[in-house]
């Protein structure tokens, strides 16, 4: 797929289409067929600053702006969490912030363009893969450090200021891979495997990924679960009070709320979390698959439900916590095997 150029968005549309854009750059960018990037690379000079994507400089110049909003989406699902950006550790799979708050796994090569935008008073810093598709945000809150802003905007500029002759065409998703021929391998080596961090190379070593070993090895290692198990899994943490580790991310940025969920609010299909200074807006109805996944570990079977959209993309990924973090595992192992299971025994097709 090759994306329009930006240059049809004139300065003067731009203008008049800003207010109605600011809040809703993704799904405004979708609903024009272009990349994200390419929306604000039309505003540049108009509020919208190019700078470093670097990871490795931009974690600790978000640091200094001290409380503000991180948001990350995929197709599916965007948390948007209240901190500040901490303990960065710089490398092929950066990592910042352990304090619980603002957490994240980072993958540098996605962090193509970013920009640093003040629109209607309103300042951001907005992290792009090559492709224009967006990967992570920072909004500045009231709170944050304008001084430091200002600093991000000096240090980071860049000279070149265009990027639509620098997107490259969108990657489509891998959807699920599957290789029958190791269906056997698969399971026996699951079985033994001794922690959670092992089943992603498995899959890989065995030519699939996540969701094609899930697919093929099937219970007592993968039970899938109705896609309504959502909606359920979010009421029974909220009503039960237990606090969870919930990843939702993309290829370039995952992010972490560990904790509780305190509110929920469905409105048609789409499922709210509004706590505080943690939020999850969740397409319920862009779920196509989830998981209840069984991981061995020294400390018993680490249990989390995870789910998929039809194009294979992770939607989310939740868990409970050890004990020794603060976690109740056998209320948590309660609850997801309390969790509906497919109706009329179906399967997912292999």
């Amino acid at each position: 797929m090759i994306h329009p150029t930006p240059a049809r968005l004139d300065a003067d549309r731009l203008d008049a289409l800003k207010r109605q854009a600011i809040l809703r750059h993704h799904d405004f960018a979708a609903e024009m067929g272009l990349p994200e990037a390419a929306l604000l690379e039309a505003g540049l000079r108009q509020g919208v600053l190019r700078i470093d994507a670097t990871p490795g400089r931009l974690i600790p110049a978000l640091g200094r702006l001290g409380e503000v909003m991180a948001t990350t989406r995929n197709p599916a699902c965007v948390i948007e969490k209240i901190g500040t950006y901490r303990d960065f550790q710089d490398g092929p799979r950066a990592v910042t912030g352990r304090d619980m708050a603002i957490d994240l796994r980072l993958d540098p090569r996605h962090w193509v363009h970013a920009f640093a935008v003040e629109l209607d008073g309103l300042r951001s810093v907005q992290v792009f893969d090559a492709a224009g598709d967006a990967v992570h945000k920072i909004h500045l809150r009231e709170a944050s450090d304008l001084g430091a802003w200002e600093g991000l905007c000096r240090e980071l500029a860049l000279p070149e200021m265009t990027i639509s002759a620098d997107l490259a065409p969108r990657v489509a998703p891998e959807g699920a891979l599957v290789d029958a021929a190791q269906t056997e391998t698969l399971r026996t080596e699951w079985a033994a495997l001794t922690g959670v961090s092992q089943l992603d190379p498995l899959a890989r070593r065995l030519n699939m990924n996540r969701l094609g070993a899930c697919r093929l090895a099937g219970p007592p290692h993968a039970r899938p679960l109705p896609t309504g198990a959502t909606e359920a899994l979010f009421q029974a943490i909220r009503a039960q009070g237990i606090e969870v580790r919930l990843r939702i991310g993309n290829p370039g940025c995952m992010q972490i709320h560990t904790g509780p969920i305190r509110s929920l609010r469905p409105m048609g299909s789409l499922l709210n979390v509004i706590d505080a200074r943690f939020s999850l807006h969740l397409r319920a109805d862009l779920v196509a698959e989830v998981w209840l996944v069984n991981t061995p570990t020294p400390q018993g079977p680490a249990l989390s439900v995870e789910a998929f959209d039809a194009q294979g993309v992770a939607v989310y990924k939740c868990c409970g916590l050890p004990k020794d973090q603060g976690g109740d595992p056998a209320t948590w192992l309660r609850l997801v095997e309390g969790l509906p299971d497919m109706p009329g025994g179906q399967v997912v097709a292999r």
